[in-house]
């Protein structure tokens, strides 16, 4: 079973500084239909202004991914990381039991536009990390370059579930497959542009939900940037 998610039934926030969309319920967004999948909590959409963020703010027991899109994303926690997040780079922070993060765009003209996504750990509790790594547009054109992994395999970011995030750029004749087991569940985000995915066009923003289907398959990209997530089951 294929589920689609249009990018504009997404819940909206603006706060002047920040516009975002959200995939799933979050903040003063509250839809009982799209609560999570899977482990997968959160998928925002944030835009945030010109010499703008969000202050010191703490987490825990989460997966926290930061995936820019343009623009960058400056980064510190309370673990003593401090960094720049640029598009192509994979950030992931597990917040365990608890960290203080902010989050800003020094740019002092531009916004930065990014995705932050949630994935709930397979366990509480454990002490918090944080990794970041780049892919390089030429790692995933035309294809599912794997970003995020449980065990860190082909130089994966490694995260604390059973879970795998995908991206890659498609145009034109470009296409993939990723096989999906039947007890997993399968959700493709696109980020930017257009493509079909199991015979859905989609545009920026939208989203499928895969339940006991064998494969994704991407074609027809027009300028689409895909993140698509192999997920585990409850």
């Amino acid at each position: 079973m294929i589920t689609t998610r249009p990018g504009h039934e997404r819940g909206r926030a603006s706060h002047g500084w920040l516009h975002s969309f959200h995939s799933f319920s979050f903040a003063d967004y509250l839809d009982p239909k799209h609560m999570q999948f899977g482990p997968l909590r959160v998928i925002n959409e944030d835009r945030i202004a010109a010499g703008t963020g969000f202050g010191k703010h703490g987490h825990r027991d989460m997966e926290i991914v930061s995936y820019v899109l343009d623009g960058a994303l400056a980064h510190e926690d309370s673990m003593g990381n401090r960094a720049s997040i640029v598009p192509g780079e994979v950030q992931r922070m597990s917040a365990g039991t608890g960290v203080l993060h902010s989050e800003f765009n020094h740019n002092p003209s531009g916004e930065t536009h990014f995705l932050q996504i949630w994935i709930l750990p397979d366990q509480g509790g454990i002490a918090p990390g944080y990794e970041q790594k780049m892919f390089t547009a030429e790692e995933k054109r035309g294809r599912l370059r794997l970003v995020l992994s449980p065990d860190g395999v082909e130089g994966s970011v490694r995260i604390q579930q059973q879970a795998r995030m995908y991206a890659g750029l498609f145009d034109g004749d470009e296409s993939a497959t990723l096989p999906l087991a039947a007890d997993r569940l399968g959700y493709v985000h696109l980020a930017r542009g257009a493509a079909k995915v199991n015979g859905h066009v989609l545009r920026a923003g939208d989203a499928l939900k895969f339940e006991g289907e064998p494969n994704v398959d991407i074609e027809a990209g027009d300028g689409a940037e895909v993140l698509v997530f192999d997920l585990p089951r409850g």
